[in-house]
């Protein structure tokens, strides 16, 4: 395992502070490294793997496209592409899709969808984009200028312009930065990388009208919220408050490398031959996956589960926020939950590594805990015992 490290950081650029492990493979909720030590996952790959790994039905269904067609370019019509379609605009309410190979990819074309509906609207391209403080929309230089996290940013300037952020669940920032030139509004539902913050039942319905009333666009990133996290298959139905645009990606293909937008009609309609194209995104391996992932959310009641697992999930971790002074609360939806610590948790991941559990954090002061969907409750007291057993220990 060493000499594997040792390798990759020499071929490997330093994006990342990688932990001491090599993953060889999964098995349900478990994840196993190159010497055969087990792990059990509330990381997901970051919120991506909702089935679990090794999901036979899934590896089946890759398999089978793998011998059939892995990728035509969109010039032509295939068939994975077309159910998978089916199936979002189904769930999410939306009307039409556009496939891309990642989540950063998918708000890249909302922002640009957002910007072309104002430009055939009021035929200019000087628009104004509104954004959360302390949001997280992708790496991109038009997802960075989005991002509301400074850090992120200021290394990268000048990014795009005409980006505005307001206060998330603060009706009264955005109101203050709308004006006639405010093409759009994007938000996660749920705050993920900023803390895990849910968005208020008052602030997602004011924001829609607030958007209503100024003929504003409303993006939903529900990336890492969504496809069934919080009990939904989109966040965003809890509220029953409909998106004009929405992104979506990690667990919309459970470990291929696909994203997507999706929008209403006459939202969709601003886009012409030739607006936006991509060369991966959406061939016939990434989408027969998306269309598998669909089934399996109906046929193992993934919703149902969440729903059912969530409360044990929460109350468990309530109890070691009032057995430790140092965590200062529980927050989140669904499972997609955090524990907030008074001090940095960078040293509590790798300790509870080396006890056989990944956690991931969401900041500095956030342990995240989203891990696959099909988690039992034995599952929740072994997370739990491993990482009571180490804050007891700090």
């Amino acid at each position: 395992m060493n000499q594997y490290i040792e390798e990759a950081e020499k071929v490997l650029m330093h994006t990342y502070n990688r932990y001491q492990i090599v993953l060889d493979h999964g098995e349900g909720v478990y994840l196993y490294d190159t010497s055969g030590k087990k792990y059990l996952d509330f990381a997901a790959g970051i919120a991506v793997f909702a089935l679990g790994y090794s999901n036979k039905e899934y590896n089946d269904a890759l398999k089978a496209q793998i011998d059939k067609l892995l990728h035509t370019s969109n010039y032509y019509y295939n068939v994975p592409t077309t159910l998978a379609a089916k199936k979002l605009v189904k769930a999410s309410g939306m009307d039409r899709v556009f496939f891309t190979s990642s989540g950063t990819e998918a708000i890249e074309g909302a922002v640009k969808l957002a910007r072309k509906y104002y430009y055939k609207k009021h035929g200019v391209s000087d628009s104004q984009i509104i954004s959360m403080n302390h949001s997280f929309h992708g790496r991109s230089m038009g997802a960075l200028s989005i991002t509301g996290t400074k850090k992120y940013r200021e290394a990268f300037e000048p990014l795009i312009g005409g980006v505005l952020f307001a206060e998330f669940n603060n009706l009264e920032s955005v109101k203050e930065l709308i004006n006639e030139t405010t093409s759009a509004i994007i938000m996660e539902p749920v705050q993920g990388e900023g803390g895990l913050y849910p968005a208020t039942k008052e602030f997602m319905e004011g924001v829609r009208k607030l958007c209503d009333d100024n003929h504003i666009l409303l993006i939903f990133d529900e990336i890492q919220c969504g496809m069934g996290r919080t009990g939904e298959m989109f966040a965003y139905q809890k509220f029953k408050v409909q998106p004009d645009i929405l992104t979506s990606a990690k667990a919309l293909g459970c470990g291929v490398p696909v994203g997507a937008f999706a929008a209403t009609e006459k939202v969709a309609a601003a886009f012409e031959p030739g607006d936006h194209g991509t060369t991966y995104g959406g061939n016939p391996f990434v989408t027969a996956a998306v269309s598998k992932v669909f089934d399996l959310f109906e046929s193992e009641k993934i919703l149902e589960h969440v729903n059912e697992i969530t409360p044990y999930l929460i109350e468990k971790l309530e109890v070691l926020v009032k057995k430790y002074d140092f965590i200062v609360e529980r927050r989140g939806a669904g499972l997609m939950q955090g524990l907030e610590f008074n001090k940095p948790v960078k040293d509590i991941v790798p300790k509870v590594m080396e006890s056989g559990l990944i956690l991931i954090a969401a900041g500095t002061h956030v342990l995240r805990f989203v891990p696959p969907l099909v988690i039992q409750k034995e599952h929740v007291d072994e997370m739990i015992a491993i990482l009571d057993q180490t804050l007891s220990g700090i």
